[in-house]
């Protein structure tokens, strides 16, 4: 996938490079094509539900308005409306996309999408962030903006040795805030963004004053492992905490894409070489999101549209990113960091719930595990990919949680 620069490349490595243009060859969105038509299709699912995985009808229907209807050049010219950059950190080249607001008194926020997500996730709410008064809101609401990519996804390096766990990352992001001047600051994140916002949180950097979670690490320790092992609940659990207990064991039970990548990342050849096998892997992430998708692609679109979730996954073909985002669960696996524990931040912390989120995550466990909560809020829809999803009701939930950090 071609990377115009616009600008010569200096010499030092710390330097901050770009900014760049996306330029995807004619010639590679012909051969995706070519291979999505070929696609050799498994019988139908023996059931009439999702409970075996992504049905027929949706990925083939996925694969025909792919290869006949979908047109990466709008997300291209999209992409390139922004201004990406690339640092190198710690050996390996992070990409970024660095939005400084019009107001100089806007607070700058750093935003971690996860998996099977990327930067194409988050760019909804980079102009009601950046520009407020544009979108309804107060030049008082105003951020900078720093989006990176994960390493091994998108147009971030791709690790050719072990150690780039979460905790790896946090250290990274802390460094790129550094560089980029910004002497006070705040995070938010969800899915692995939310790991590593909980992660740099813990290890306190000077400017990071508060974050913002909407993938909470609340679960208290003995909880978390009666779920995992089956063993007895403790007793005089509330009704909230009861329903964020049954849906955590839905997900453990139904996260297998976690434990393949988690222990044979390798192994998921496959996704390297057939689109449709990797639009298949992906959209299959959490029983409620591909839900969504599912209806998104039978004409019955909610949060996300056909296209939205087609530039997602175009994004991780063009730049052969499957298997080397996939080495992050291996890598969280190795470093034995939870996703849903209690991690120690005594920073502030605002937490949203969105109601088809993993885990509702409860306002009782909230207050332990974050002593420093400053807002808490449930809101009335949304799911695991809240900015991209409900880009409006998530803005407003940061405009309010980092109102007291300005």
């Amino acid at each position: 996938m071609a990377q115009t620069s616009t600008i010569q490349q200096p010499t030092d490595k710390n330097a901050i490079r770009g900014p760049f243009h996306v330029n995807v060859p004619e010639a590679e969105l012909t051969e995706l094509r070519r291979r999505i038509l070929a696609t050799k299709w498994p019988e139908k699912e023996t059931v009439s539900d999702q409970s075996q995985g992504v049905q027929l009808a949706t990925i083939q229907e996925l694969a025909r308005y792919w290869a006949t209807d979908y047109d990466w050049r709008k997300i291209e010219a999209k992409l390139n409306a922004l201004p990406h950059f690339i640092t190198e950190i710690d050996g390996l080249d992070i990409h970024f996309i660095h939005i400084r607001s019009k107001h100089k008194d806007a607070l700058p926020l750093i935003v971690t999408h996860g998996w099977p997500g990327s930067i194409i996730e988050l760019m909804k709410i980079i102009g009601p962030l950046t520009n407020p008064t544009a979108y309804g809101g107060k030049v008082s609401d105003a951020f900078h903006l720093v989006i990176p990519s994960l390493p091994g996804y998108g147009f971030s390096g791709k690790p050719t040795t072990t150690g780039w766990d979460p905790v790896r990352i946090a250290r990274a992001w802390i460094e790129l805030m550094k560089r980029l001047g910004y002497k006070k600051y705040v995070a938010q994140g969800g899915d692995w963004g939310a790991v590593v916002t909980d992660l740099m949180a813990v290890q306190k950097p000077p400017g990071l004053v508060g974050i913002h979670t909407n993938m909470p690490g609340v679960i208290p320790p003995n909880i978390d492992k009666a779920i995992q092992s089956g063993n007895p609940l403790p007793s005089g659990l509330s009704a909230e905490e009861k329903r964020a207990v049954k849906q955590l064991d839905f997900f453990y039970k139904h996260s297998g894409y976690a434990f393949l990548m988690g222990t044979r990342p390798q192994t998921l050849t496959g996704l390297a070489d057939s689109p449709v096998g990797l639009a298949a892997f992906m959209i299959d992430h959490d029983a409620k999101s591909l839900d969504l998708i599912s209806k998104a692609f039978a004409g019955q679109p909610g949060g996300l549209s056909r296209d939205d979730v087609l530039d997602n996954i175009t994004l991780y073909w063009l730049t052969n990113t499957a298997i080397s985002a996939s080495r992050l669960y291996w890598e969280r696996q190795e470093s034995k960091i939870s996703f849903f524990d209690v991690k120690g931040v005594t920073l502030p912390v605002a937490v949203s719930v969105f109601p088809d989120e993993l885990y509702e995550a409860p306002k009782s466990w909230s207050k332990k595990a974050y002593p420093n909560l400053i807002h808490y809020n449930r809101l009335p829809k949304g799911g695991h990919f809240a900015a991209w999803e409900q880009p409006e009701l998530f803005t407003a939930e940061l405009r309010a949680a980092f109102k007291s950090l300005r």
